[in-house]
């Protein structure tokens, strides 16, 4: 197969104002790998004129003068994938040496290289069966670099393994709300982690996709998620942003999926309900970016 065509810096420029007529969105640009399109500055300027451009990256391509260009840009935030605090077992984890070092730099560049207080820095660990226990050493490892730490529970349709569903019927939600309380860095959504359970096992119901959040692939196709994205419903490029909204609202109709809970699902939905809007209260209002981690606070 050959390489799929990809969106020029103009064709960026263009989505975003037409995604602009719904109003100011967080825009997650990630991959793939978006360190290495070249021209990602560029693509973080066009869509930061009208949205919050966030990035999700394995910090491999990242080096100090390429962060510091990216917060000039407008980037609002930026997420480092680790999913292990020893070395050896994330390297083995991405089939390449030298992945973790490289990761934890980019966590010190990305830190360092912030312009403004309201952008972010996050370490983005996927919870999977064998790294429970990494959880905690990985707040740490954030802490010490002034980011945030959040989690997301793998699932079946990443990964084809259900190993950690009833696990001894030990309750991951509660571990994970545990350490949330002990550390003021862990940004997790207290709702989100509160599902983790029902999550792993079985699935939570009612997902939003299409209605609070939605997936555009690299030439311009619509889906309702990122799962979704070989049945696109329309396309940023040639439909109306009417065709366009209709189409998702169509779709998330007859969506009965309950199969993951990822962030960009069960952050989202967990702002939609009050009680975790409340609990996103006192970082949306007053953290400003910062988790203050050289002074770690309990929660309470």
């Amino acid at each position: 197969m050959g390489k799929l065509p990809e969106q020029t810096v103009g064709q960026f420029e263009a989505g975003a104002k037409k995604l602009a007529k719904w109003g100011s969105l967080l825009i997650s640009l990630a991959g793939g790998e978006p360190l290495l399109r070249e021209d990602l500055v560029e693509i973080v300027k066009a869509v930061g004129r009208w949205h919050f451009p966030f990035i999700t990256t394995n910090g491999y391509g990242a080096d100090e003068q390429l962060a510091n260009d990216l917060f000039v840009a407008g980037l609002w935030g930026v997420s480092i994938s680790i999913d292990y605090r020893d070395a050896d077992r994330h390297d083995r984890r991405r089939g390449m040496p030298g992945a973790y070092e490289r990761a934890v730099r980019a966590l010190e560049m990305f830190s360092r290289a912030r312009r403004f207080p309201w952008q972010r820095v996050n370490l983005m660990a996927v919870l999977l069966h064998d790294n429970l226990e990494e959880m905690e050493p990985l707040i740490q490892l954030a802490a010490e670099h002034d980011a945030y730490f959040m989690v997301q529970p793998y699932c079946v349709l990443k990964t084809g393994s259900s190993r950690f569903v009833n696990r001894d019927q030990f309750s991951v939600s509660s571990y994970l709300l545990d350490l949330r309380r002990k550390y003021h860095n862990f940004l997790s959504n207290p709702s989100f982690l509160g599902l983790f359970d029902e999550a792993l096992n079985g699935g939570v119901p009612n997902c939003a996709a299409g209605r609070a959040f939605f997936n555009i692939d690299s030439t311009g196709d619509i889906a309702i998620c990122v799962e979704e994205r070989v049945r696109p419903v329309a396309n940023l490029y040639r439909d109306d942003i009417t065709t366009i909204g209709c189409r998702l609202k169509g779709r998330a109709q007859g969506n009965r999926c309950q199969k993951c809970w990822y962030n960009c699902r069960g952050e989202v939905e967990s702002l939609y309900h009050a009680a975790g809007l409340v609990r996103s209260l006192p970082t949306l209002l007053f953290d400003h970016g910062r988790p203050q981690s050289r002074h770690q606070k309990v929660r309470v």
